[in-house]
């Protein structure tokens, strides 16, 4: 952030009657709920997490209730929601893969979302016990609610469950033989290469496939900061001036883009591998007996 961005917040701040250099924000890391020793411990944010999810399924259920042919109005909206989010994810993944990676990520983008906005609620974050100082300032050392994306440790294990169903997708639907020519193989015609390029464009294809395994190993890392920086970032903002009405607007926003953002770059990750000529590595073979077919 410029210092002239950072000068104007702090202006409007002013105006809006608040001070962001004294306000309380969020707590940079999470209270410790129950503590079980050696490191394990459930904590508040965890704890905002089953909750949400809880009423995220409980909400869900008593929009749909019973799924009909005509649909009520709770089973219209959600199944507008998944055609909607269908009709972005479908072209980027695939259609081979699309059926087995799309529960998951229309549950990141609900499930995100709704946490990101969790942290708009005020209070959140920053209702609990602390201490007051001898200038009679107020440090909260103990938070009841903490947003669940609020805290790395949050977004981290939204990161690596990413992570980890990236690598059964394209696995299942690409394979290895696919993944190694995607990172490290010549993509060059060898029939419009000159001989002697061609080893060399084998070496620089190598050297760049090395660079995009170091790239995909710190996935997990890249999505984590961008959606905890963002959220934890946010949420002091708004703390700090008071939950101005520009800014609060402002935040729902944000939440709904980093929601989608990180649902969108996990599910490109996906079609890049598995989105190839049509998205479909698994039945080459097919296509290939479907035009010897069609020429006799």
């Amino acid at each position: 952030m410029s210092r002239v961005t950072k000068l104007a917040l702090l202006l409007i701040a002013m105006a809006a009657g608040t001070s962001p250099l004294f306000a309380e924000g969020v707590a940079p890391s999470a209270a410790k709920l129950i503590d079980f020793g050696h490191g394990w411990a459930i904590t508040n944010s965890m704890a905002t997490g089953w909750a949400i999810s809880l009423l995220l399924v409980l909400l869900i259920r008593w929009l749909v209730g019973k799924p009909a042919i005509i649909p009520s109005k709770g089973q219209a909206v959600f199944e507008s929601l998944i055609e909607g989010l269908r009709g972005i994810f479908e072209p980027i993944v695939g259609k081979a893969a699309f059926p087995t990676a799309f529960p998951l990520l229309i549950t990141f983008f609900v499930f995100i979302l709704f946490h990101n906005w969790m942290g708009l609620i005020p209070g959140v974050g920053t209702m609990g016990w602390g201490t007051e100082d001898a200038s009679g300032h107020f440090h909260l050392t103990w938070a009841w609610i903490r947003p669940h994306n609020a805290d790395f440790n949050g977004t981290i294990a939204l990161a690596l469950v990413s992570f980890g169903a990236w690598a059964i997708i394209v696995f299942k639907f690409a394979g290895p033989k696919v993944i190694m020519m995607d990172l490290f193989g010549n993509k060059a015609d060898k029939n419009e290469t000159p001989g002697w390029l061609y080893p060399i464009l084998s070496l620089v294809f190598l050297a760049v496939g090395l660079i995009e395994v170091f790239s995909i190993a710190i996935r997990p890392f890249t999505l984590s900061v961008r959606l905890f920086g963002n959220v934890f970032g946010g949420e002091n903002l708004l703390h700090g001036t008071g939950f101005f009405f520009v800014f609060y607007f402002m935040e729902l926003l944000v939440g709904i883009i980093q929601a989608l953002v990180f649902t969108l770059l996990t599910s490109v990750y996906i079609g890049l591998l598995c989105n190839h000529e049509g998205g479909d590595h698994g039945h080459g073979d097919d296509k290939h007996g479907h035009a010897a077919e069609a020429h006799h």
